[in-house]
């Protein structure tokens, strides 16, 4: 068996787009240093309905936004405001604080849109969790893109197959997108201690055991993991080295609970440096549980 851990990610409504969510689980808190994964959509927003995901904190960790289809406007405290399309990458690094709001770019309202990308929370080293806060971009024509054998693979983050992402990360880690054509296979890249592959689409197998479309499937290591396809499909594959215990409350991440307690009452206090232009805010939740992390 290639296949250590099967999850079915928890679904919501997130008022006109769905959220997957597969990273934390209950029995499985992170991949390397992946610990959060949410695959947005593929939604449809209709004329003058897009995302408004307001202004909230985020602490000791690292987002990547990459899409597949559609565009989010970026926008943080350190009075970035970046578009982001299709195969590029936002790298947004928290750090010791950072605040950012996620929209739907105003070019887009007016006319029917389809969303539809993945979202992740990378944790930090200990030593890096309390560094200054900062963004980076990546156009989708930087990041390394080869095809073998049928096989399209573009390389978001880490390295693999003598490839290098020019993404900035804290620690190994990898993280590729991967379309297959009818028939084509894929080998997953061994050297990395975690390793997991996410179906976007229907028409996987790992290693010949059929794969549900929209699954997060845990490998075990020192395998070879060989992902086919009956017919044009594709997935996702993340994995590095793991980081030790991490805690997790709402947005905020950290090796160490007293942390996140502090990150609670500055968010409360209102003690986060703010989105220029943004008046809005998420406030801080009564109660996050695991059944109920949105």
């Amino acid at each position: 068996m290639a296949i250590l851990q099967l999850i079915e990610p928890l679904v919501k409504d997130l008022g006109g787009f769905v959220a997957r969510r597969s990273l934390p689980y209950p029995h499985r808190q992170m991949v390397g240093p992946f610990i959060f994964f949410d695959h947005i959509g593929p939604s449809v927003l209709p004329p003058n309905k897009g995302i408004d995901v307001r202004p909230h904190p985020h602490i000791n960790l690292a987002t990547l936004t990459y899409l597949f289809d559609g565009s989010i406007m970026h926008r943080d405290s350190l009075g970035t405001v970046q578009e982001i399309q299709p195969g590029a990458v936002n790298w947004m690094t928290a750090g010791k604080g950072i605040v950012h709001s996620e929209r739907s770019p105003d070019k887009d309202r007016h006319n029917e849109a389809t969303i539809h990308g993945i979202q992740t929370w990378i944790a930090l080293p200990v030593e890096y969790e309390e560094i200054d806060p900062g963004f980076a971009h990546y156009p989708a024509q930087t990041l390394p893109t080869w095809d073998e054998n049928g096989v399209n693979i573009k390389l978001i983050a880490g390295v693999a197959h003598g490839h290098t992402s020019p993404v900035k990360v804290f620690s190994p880690i990898l993280y590729l997108d991967v379309v297959l054509s009818a028939n084509a296979h894929f080998t997953i890249p061994t050297g990395y201690s975690e390793t997991a592959v996410y179906s976007v689409t229907e028409g996987l197998s790992i290693n010949d055991q059929p794969l549900e479309a929209y699954r997060l499937a845990i490998l075990e290591s020192g395998h070879e993991v060989k992902v086919s396809a009956t017919e044009a499909a594709r997935f996702i594959v993340i994995g590095g080295e793991p980081l030790g215990t991490r805690y997790k409350w709402w947005n905020f991440v950290s090796s160490r609970p007293e942390r996140i307690e502090q990150a609670k009452a500055d968010w409360r206090g209102s003690r986060f440096a703010s989105v220029p232009d943004e008046t809005e805010l998420i406030p801080l939740p009564e109660v996050v549980t695991e059944a109920n992390p949105f």
